[in-house]
Formats: structure tokens, C-alpha cells, sequence
């Protein structure tokens, strides 16, 4: 009966989705994977963190069998595979960093794994701190990070006959004026359903260049970097441009700025939707669909919220963000710290049983240093609204000394002195960086990292 019951709601959302008939096996697999995911969302806490434990079990077992780090490291802790994984035995076991990582990769691949888990791809990092990772990533893992995606559009309601526009954040090999044109959204959406057509368009483009692009496609969603998002809003006040059929926008591989989401949807109509993800990883949250926060994505990934002594970190309090991929036996990351930091949150009340997150609040490098050596979280949005009515382009904030603040800026013209100075306040009174000296320096441009990211503060300390 409770599968029927499943069955029923499941089919509730799907009816009026176009099927694609006859489905290939990846359809059918993605189909499956939503009927189990239907199922496991709705488990209490509790059951499904001992479904996690029972897997994290066989994982750690393969991981000492197979892989020369953990074999090393885990013996130190008291690890036995031969006992019964608790979560008191979990919480022991080292951290796993980046550093780490990129030291002894060689020593993290498993010496075998099982086959059909599929070959293995390598998953590339963007290096946004300064820290390029590579990972071996399994088809296995592929596979659900395409049924994720699925489950995100169908939480969110999407119609699949519509179009899906993507900004990239690299260069996509073969684009013209018109970007890259394809007949679908992607592989694992479209085996299961019938699509509108997927467009992409390079990130190394001007915001002119994007914009442009997109008043001619006129998407019915748009898949975008936050930054990218943005600049198109401030581009918004001295160029009229209307998105006819814009149903919905969402974000990916930054931090979503404060007040971005709620200019979203007083400027274009539509609400802003987040993705959580790593390419080590996998995807880590999607959104909710009824609330402001983020579901942890359990049945893929362990998410855990840590402080600096490695205590598990109760609703409201924040900590680093700590992932262990559940299913990659080809190079297990076991409570891998991504160098993330986040909110965890309560228990949802739609229904959901999969952990909360309430913030992602960014990278340790985006944290402001204070002359003690403690960091803080420094408040961009109310040097966003004061920028808006400034002739600035671009701008952002870069600390490399203790109590210092350099603002880079490109000017669209020489500012005042009495601008300069609505810029230093802001920063030192709204935006929470008391105590600091703000210095101002006008540049031609600000790139992108390497892994095409663009972020308003940094911290370049040691």
C-alpha cells in the first residue's frame, strides 16, 4: 500500500509532463531513481540517517580494504571494520582537507572497485580557493547527479517544453554569436521527458554580449552564475529589455549575494532557485520548493556542520561544511572539508525529513580578518544599493592586511570625493567592517578566477 501510495503522488506531479515513450534505459532509470527518491524524502531523521550509516558502513569497510590513505589513517582512530559503524565511531575519524587531498591524491584512488559502478571520469575543481582538486568520479555517480537534476526540476515544478538557457562560466568549445544550440536540456531530463531546446552561451562574453543574447532567445528558464545574474539586473537601470516568457532562474557555483534574490524577483517576475554542488562531489542541496533554505541531497552525499573543534553544529549556528560522497568507491572523499562554510537549520515543515541547511555563506576566503585574528562575515548589500546610484561598473573587496580594505573599482567615470567617501562609510557602518581602513584603487577590469568565478570580497591573508 505504500508503495501504491507513492506511486500515486509521484504520478500526481508527472501529469502533465510530457513522457517520453518509448523511454531508452537511462529514462527508465531516471524515472526509477524518482519514484526511490519520492520514498526516501519523506523518512523521518532518524531513518534515514541510519539508511546513511548502513551505506557509509560498506563504504569505510571498501575504503580500508582498498584505498592505501584510509588503510594508514583509520587504524589510528580505533577503526575495526570488524564492529558495527556508530555515529560516535564516524565523528572520530579525521577530516579530510584539501590539502590533503592534493598531496596524496594518488594514495586516495581505490585499488579496485566494483565494476558496476562503471568507468571512472575525473572531476575537476574550479580552484576558486586557490586550490585546484582533481577527483576520479564513477558513471555511477554521473548517473545520480543526473537524476538529482531531474528531481530538482520536478520539485520545482518546471515545464519541460519550455526553453532552458545556460551561461557557462568558461569558454563552450564550438560557440558562435549565437552561443551553442542543442535539441534538449540535458542527457538525463530529456531520456525521461520530452524537452524544449537547451541553449548555452560563453562566460567569457561581456554582460552586453549576454544580455544581447538573450533578448533574442527570450528562455523560458535561465540556468546562471549569481554574478552573471546580477550584473544583468544593475544593467537593467539604463537599459529597458523585457523577458516575455521568463518563468524561472537559477543559480550555481557561487554564493548568492544578499538582496539578489529579492531584486530578482522585483525586476524580472521570477524567483531565484540555488544549486549546492561540487564538481568532487556532486550535488550537496538543492532548494526548497516551499521554503527559503536548502535540502541537503542525502540519499548522494553525508553533509555535516562543524565547528573548529569538530562539534556538530546545532539550527542557527554556523560552521565548515564537511561531505562525504556516499556512493564514489572509486575515490572515496570521507568527511572531506570543502572549505565552505553554512547555517544549519531546523526540521522543515514541508514534510521532508532530508537535513537543512538555512545559509551557504561562502569560502573561508570570503571572510573579512580582524586585527585579533578572528573573522567575520562582511555584509555586501548595502554597498550594492549605494553603488547602484555611483558611476561604478564593477567593484570589489580585497583585504591583505589585518584592518585593511582595498576597494578595486572600475569607474564608468572619475568619482568624487564625496562619493569615495559614501564608499568608505558604507563599508565601514552597514556593510560591518568597523575598525578598518578602506583604501580605494581604479582599475580597468576585475577577471574572473580561473575557475570562472567572480566574488565582491576576498581575503588574501595567509
Amino acid at each position: 500500500m505504500l508503495d501504491l501510495l507513492y506511486g500515486i503522488e509521484l504520478g500526481k506531479r508527472l501529469q502533465s509532463a510530457p513522457l517520453r515513450e518509448p523511454r531508452p534505459p537511462l529514462g527508465i532509470g531516471m524515472m526509477a531513481m524518482q519514484f526511490l527518491f519520492e520514498r526516501s524524502e519523506r523518512l523521518a531523521p532518524e531513518a534515514l540517517q541510519r539508511q546513511q550509516l548502513r551505506q557509509l558502513d560498506l563504504l569505510l569497510r571498501h575504503a580500508v580494504r582498498e584505498v592505501p590513505y584510509y588503510r594508514e589513517v583509520f587504524g589510528r582512530v580505533g577503526y575495526d571494520s570488524d564492529c558495527p559503524l556508530t555515529l560516535d565511531l564516524w565523528r572520530r575519524l579525521p577530516i579530510l582537507t584539501r590539502e590533503i587531498l592534493q598531496a596524496r591524491r594518488d594514495d586516495l584512488r581505490a585499488a579496485a572497485y566494483p565494476p558496476e559502478h562503471g568507468r571512472t571520469v575525473e572531476g575537476q575543481s574550479s580552484g576558486s580557493t586557490g586550490m585546484p582538486i582533481s577527483a576520479a568520479i564513477t558513471e555511477l555517480c554521473k548517473f545520480l547527479w543526473e537524476a538529482i537534476t531531474l528531481r530538482d526540476h520536478l520539485w520545482h515544478g518546471r515545464d519541460f517544453t519550455g526553453s532552458l538557457a545556460v551561461f557557462r562560466r568558461h569558454q563552450v568549445e564550438g560557440s558562435t554569436r549565437d552561443g551553442v544550440v542543442s535539441s534538449i536540456w540535458n542527457h538525463g531530463v530529456s531520456a525521461a521527458f520530452h524537452t524544449g531546446p537547451g541553449r548555452l552561451f560563453d562566460g567569457v562574453r561581456t554582460t552586453e554580449e549576454r544580455i544581447d543574447w538573450l533578448l533574442r532567445v527570450q528562455p523560458d528558464y535561465l540556468l546562471t552564475p549569481p554574478s552573471m545574474l546580477r550584473e544583468l539586473l544593475r544593467t537593467m537601470d539604463r537599459r529597458p529589455m523585457h523577458f516575455d516568457r521568463l518563468k524561472g532562474i537559477s543559480t550555481f557555483a557561487e554564493q548568492v549575494p544578499d538582496g539578489l534574490r529579492e531584486e530578482t524577483v522585483a525586476r524580472l517576475g521570477v524567483k531565484l532557485k540555488d544549486l549546492y554542488s561540487c564538481r568532487e562531489i556532486g550535488y550537496i542541496a538543492l532548494e526548497c520548493p516551499d521554503h527559503p533554505h536548502y535540502h541537503v541531497q542525502s540519499e548522494a552525499v553525508m553533509v555535516e556542520i562543524v565547528d573548529d573543534d569538530g562539534r556538530v553544529c546545532g539550527p542557527g549556528e554556523v560552521g565548515r561544511v564537511v561531505v562525504t560522497s556516499l556512493h564514489n568507491f572509486a575515490m572515496p572523499l570521507i568527511r572531506y572539508a570543502l572549505g565552505d562554510y553554512a547555517e544549519a537549520g531546523p526540521p522543515c515543515p514541508c514534510g521532508r525529513g532530508l537535513p537543512v541547511l538555512r545559509r551557504i555563506l561562502g569560502r573561508t576566503r570570503n571572510m573579512l580578518r580582524l586585527p585579533d585574528g578572528d573573522g567575520k562575515w562582511i555584509f555586501m548589500h548595502p554597498l550594492e544599493k549605494r553603488i547602484r546610484d555611483l558611476p561604478v561598473k564593477q567593484y570589489q573587496l580585497v583585504q591583505r592586511a589585518l584592518g585593511e580594505i582595498e576597494v578595486r573599482i572600475v569607474p564608468a567615470q572619475t568619482l568624487t570625493p564625496a562619493e569615495e567617501d559614501v564608499i568608505r562609510a558604507t563599508i565601514l557602518g552597514p556593510c560591518g567592517a568597523e575598525g578598518c581602513r578602506v583604501t580605494i584603487e581604479y582599475v580597468e577590469a576585475i577577471p574572473r578566477s580561473e575557475g570562472g568565478k567572480y566574488e565582491d570580497f576576498m581575503c588574501e591573508l595567509a
